[in-house]
Formats: structure tokens, C-alpha cells, sequence
């Protein structure tokens, strides 16, 4: 009944006329709170999205994770791979603001632009959550306007990649200096779309910057809409109701609450909307996972008998095809997720009496008749929890299911107070370095993204034998050697890799799939 009242909505809202000025604006829910759009604190994708519009950095991503052109447009990397010399484009020009006391309220951006946003991103007093970014950065200085040189400490393959990060992107002294910390809401930057208004958990609203230096491959300037304009409706059936009604362009998550209006199992469109929606997906740099804190007080977390249990206990396959309608990739390997060299190495596949085997050994091992593990999950993957909790349950484990809103889970797992939890880990920078980091030792949280605490001296070895290679096959088969250690050792339950999906209505064209899920808008057409 309800998808009945979604369409009837739908179809009537979808025949009223725009106009001319509303065709050219592109809307889409946040659900979540925008804290800042300052890009040293980019570290989510709510902040990252909008700051991708405002800003720009050296170098950037394409849709095939190859590194492009930015304000840089070219650059010379030493034969020792430590150094790099970027020469920068002479027509980028910041956003207009009276601060800049020139004749046309802007300036160009030139080497010490640089220079200064990699001394504030480093700046203790900033306290970017980017800083890390530059951690490997042993100098950086402007040889003149156009040329910026950047120093290594130590050979690292993925810096190109980490330089894509909006962490990185430039921003002009003179502005930042005149807000202090509210530059967070008065962002001045370099990008397609230039900062007009913001009601803060209300709407934000981007215009289109006429000055923007790229084209398109007729020589069309860049971008084609004229405004983006973004909502913060936190609940989810809310924001689905706005774009059956057509206020909203885009949506961007499968929620459970509206998942079965708009697909069927196999992950296709329904009928009733085939003639009003399309869906853009693709591959997705994210796993979903359950980790376990090998620190743990409780007995059973810390026993790979039941970690592995865990792990051959449930189909991953049918728990996509039913709670995932078809969206995602089972993970049946590593924690490398497809898509990226070294993906690949062997996993788990579902084995229901391989399972019980190692409960009933775990059992008669430690004298324990009733092992209980607890996972701590947000709401939004309850369904999941609850699944996999059914199927232990059949096999002889217990699973209790602690449910949180997600601050509390990040805090938590951040702090090891979680025995076990939900996470995702979506890919930073495009290469299976920034996955494995996560089980590096030297990486414990709270002082690096090691929330499982994992370590092993054979696993860090060849983590720091791989930032000397640089050829990517060889690479490869270091980084399947640490996936198939940590595989053996089940630190973790992979779950699926995920994959993009988004659905926009017709009349929306050149909105692509991004790896990463980073939402660039500057190639978008709506008409």
C-alpha cells in the first residue's frame, strides 16, 4: 500500500512544469548534519560532498581512479620517487570576496597558496583530522608561482592518491586569517560551485562560480547547473516522500524502510518506476565488516576457533539477495574489497557444519556451554546483525545484538569498549595499502585506525617492505600475503563489498558512479 501512495504522488508531482530556474538546480538530502565546510575537517562524506563542489587540490581522481590534472597540470616524479615537481595552472582564480581588496574581488592561485594550506593543515592549533595526510612530508616549498616541490621522507606509491584527498584542497590565507574559525561558514575556495547560504540542519545552499577554469571536451565551460541545493532531513521515509514528489534529484542510500518499493530482489527497478527514475550504479571502495577486539575481556573474542565460526556460519550470498536486494558484492574474500589490486585472496565461504565443529571444539576446549559474543551495530544495519544472529544461534553460539546511534558506536569502537562490532571501511585513497593499515601495529587506536588491535610481526613486515615497491604487480602479491594472514587469523567477519547505487530522476544526466562515492557535480545536466 504504501509504494501505492509513493507512486501516486510520484506521477501526479511528476507532471507539474518546472521552471527554468528550478531545472538548473541540483537537490539532495543529507541526513546528517554538515558541521563545517572548512576541507581541512572533510573527514565524512556529509562534509566531504559539499566541500567537493567548493574547493580543489593539486591533483584529482577520475571515475577509474586513474590520478588526473587539477590546479596542477603536470608534475616530474624523482627517479628515488621521493620527490615531486607539480607545475600549476596560471588561469584558477579563488572565489570573489571583498577581503581580497583587488579591482574584480578575486586573485589567482600560485605555489604559496600551497604552501600556506599544507602549514594550516599541519598547524596543532588547527587540529585537522587530515594532518596524518602529510605525516610521510618532509619539506614542500614554492620555487616560483607555478612550481611546488614536495619532499618524502620515504618512498610511498600511494601519495599521488593521497594528495585527491579534499584534506588537501587550497585555500586562500587572506580569508581564512580574516574568519578564524568561522571560515568553517564562509568558505572561500576554488571550485565549480562557490559558497551562497546556509541555514545550518536546514539547507545549504552552493551557486555556480562563472570564474571556474575547467571545460568540458567541447570547450564548454564547467559546471552546467546554476545552483546546488542541499536538505538535512534525517529521516529516511521523509526524503524518499521528497523525491517521489520530485523535490529531491537524487537519492543516495538503500534504506530498508523504502528498499522493496523501488527494487526487486535481484536489485532491478520495479515497473512503477521505470518510466521516472533510473539508477546509477557501480563498483563501491567499501567493506562491511564485523571486528573483533583481540584485547577483549570476553574469552570467546579472543578465540579464533569462534572468530572462524562466525565466519563460515551464515550465506553471505542469500543475505544479499534478501536484506540487500541484490546491491553488493558477497565477501567471501579478504578485506580488500574488489576493485582494487590484491583484491582476491581466499576467504570464507559458507560452511554450516565446518561451523558448529569449531563451536563444539571451542566448547569441549574451554569447558564453556554457553558462549555468548556481543556485537554493537547502529540501527541501519540491524537487519543484518539480526540475521547473522539467527544463524549462529542455530549452530550453537549465542549472539547478542547491542544497538546504538552511530556516534556512540564510533566512540566505542574507537575506544575499545566493543567486544565485537559493525564498521565499514571505505577507501581513503584508491590502493589495498589503506585496508591493510588497519591491522599494521603500529596503527593501534586510539593513535590510528587499528580498532581490532591485530598484530602480527609477519603481517607488518611486508606492509613495510611494500611502500619500497613501486611496480603495482609486485605489490599486488604483498598485499594478497597480508589479506591471507589476516584471513587465517579472523580479526574480522567480511560481510559484502559494497556498490554505488543511486537513483535520480530522468531528466538528470552525467551524474556518474564514483569508486568512492565522492559526489562531483560539475559534469551534472539537469533538463
Amino acid at each position: 500500500m504504501l509504494w501505492a501512495i509513493f507512486f501516486v504522488v510520484f506521477s501526479s508531482c511528476n507532471s507539474e512544469k518546472n521552471t527554468k530556474n528550478e531545472l538548473k538546480v541540483f537537490r539532495y538530502n543529507e541526513h546528517y548534519n554538515v558541521a563545517t565546510l572548512d576541507p581541512a575537517f572533510a573527514r565524512n562524506p556529509p562534509i566531504i560532498w559539499p566541500t567537493n563542489q567548493l574547493f580543489n587540490g593539486l591533483v584529482q581522481q577520475d571515475d577509474s581512479l586513474n590520478i588526473a590534472p587539477d590546479i596542477a597540470k603536470s608534475w616530474v616524479v624523482s627517479e628515488d620517487t621521493k620527490t615531486y615537481t607539480f607545475t600549476l595552472r596560471d588561469d584558477v582564480v579563488f572565489h570573489k570576496h571583498a577581503q581580497f581588496k583587488t579591482a574584480d574581488s578575486t586573485r589567482k592561485v600560485t605555489a604559496l597558496d600551497f604552501v600556506y594550506s599544507f602549514d594550516r593543515l599541519k598547524d596543532p592549533k588547527v587540529a585537522s583530522p587530515g594532518s596524518w595526510v602529510l605525516s610521510n612530508v618532509e619539506t614542500y616549498k614554492a620555487v616560483n608561482d607555478s612550481t611546488l616541490v614536495i619532499k618524502l621522507k620515504k618512498e610511498f606509491p600511494a601519495f599521488m592518491g593521497l594528495l585527491t584527498m579534499r584534506y588537501c584542497s587550497v585555500v586562500p590565507k587572506e580569508i581564512v586569517e580574516y574568519y578564524g574559525n568561522d571560515f568553517r561558514k564562509h568558505p572561500i575556495g576554488t571550485g565549480p560551485f562557490k559558497f551562497k547560504r546556509w541555514e545550518e540542519g536546514v539547507k545549504l545552499v552552493l551557486r555556480k562560480n562563472y570564474n571556474y577554469f575547467e571545460t568540458d571536451e567541447n570547450r564548454v565551460k564547467l559546471p552546467y547547473l546554476e545552483a546546488v541545493a542541499i536538505t538535512f532531513l534525517p529521516d529516511k521515509q521523509s526524503e524518499f516522500l521528497q523525491f517521489a514528489q520530485g523535490n529531491l534529484d537524487m537519492l543516495n542510500s538503500l534504506d530498508p524502510s523504502y528498499k522493496d518499493e523501488l527494487l526487486t530482489a535481484t536489485g532491478k527497478l520495479k515497473d512503477n518506476y521505470k518510466d521516472q527514475v533510473k539508477t546509477i550504479t557501480g563498483p563501491f571502495l567499501n567493506t562491511e565488516y564485523l571486528g573483533f577486539f583481540l584485547e577483549s575481556s570476553s574469552k570467546e573474542v579472543r578465540s579464533p576457533l569462534l572468530r572462524k565460526a562466525i565466519n563460515y556460519g551464515f550465506d553471505r550470498v542469500k543475505m544479499i539477495k534478501y536484506l540487500r536486494n541484490g546491491i553488493g558484492e558477497p565477501a567471501n574474500s579478504g578485506f580488500i574489497p574488489k576493485g582494487l589490486p590484491g583484491y582476491g585472496a581466499k576467504g570464507f565461504e559458507y560452511d554450516p557444519v565446518k561451523a558448529r565443529k569449531l563451536i563444539e571444539t571451542y566448547i569441549k576446549q574451554t569447558g564453556n556451554l554457553n558462549p555468548i559474543i556481543s556485537i554493537g551495530t547502529n540501527s541501519q544495519y540491524l537487519d543484518i546483525c539480526e540475521y547473522i544472529q539467527r544463524e549462529l544461534g542455530k549452530l550453537g553460539l549465542t549472539v547478542n545484538i547491542d544497538v546504538m546511534p552511530p556516534s556512540t558506536l564510533r566512540q566505542l569502537k574507537s575506544t575499545g569498549k566493543l567486544d565485537a562490532f559493525r564498521a565499514s571501511w571505505i577507501a581513503d585513497y584508491p590502493d589495498a595499502e589503506n585496508y591493510l593499515s588497519l591491522y599494521y601495529s603500529k596503527n593501534f587506536t586510539p593513535g590510528g585506525p587499528n580498532y581490532t588491535h591485530f598484530s602480527n610481526e609477519e603481517f607488518d613486515q611486508l606492509y613495510e617492505e611494500s611502500f619500497k615497491i613501486s611496480d603495482i604487480e609486485k605489490r599486488k602479491e604483498l598485499y594478497q600475503k597480508m589479506d591471507s594472514i589476516l584471513i587465517s587469523k579472523a580479526p574480522f567477519v567480511t560481510l559484502y563489498y559494497d556498490q554505488v547505487i543511486k537513483f535520480v530522476h530522468k531528466n538528470i544526466h552525467g551524474l556518474k558512479a564514483n569508486p568512492q562515492d565522492f559526489l562531483v557535480l560539475k559534469h551534472v545536466r539537469k533538463d
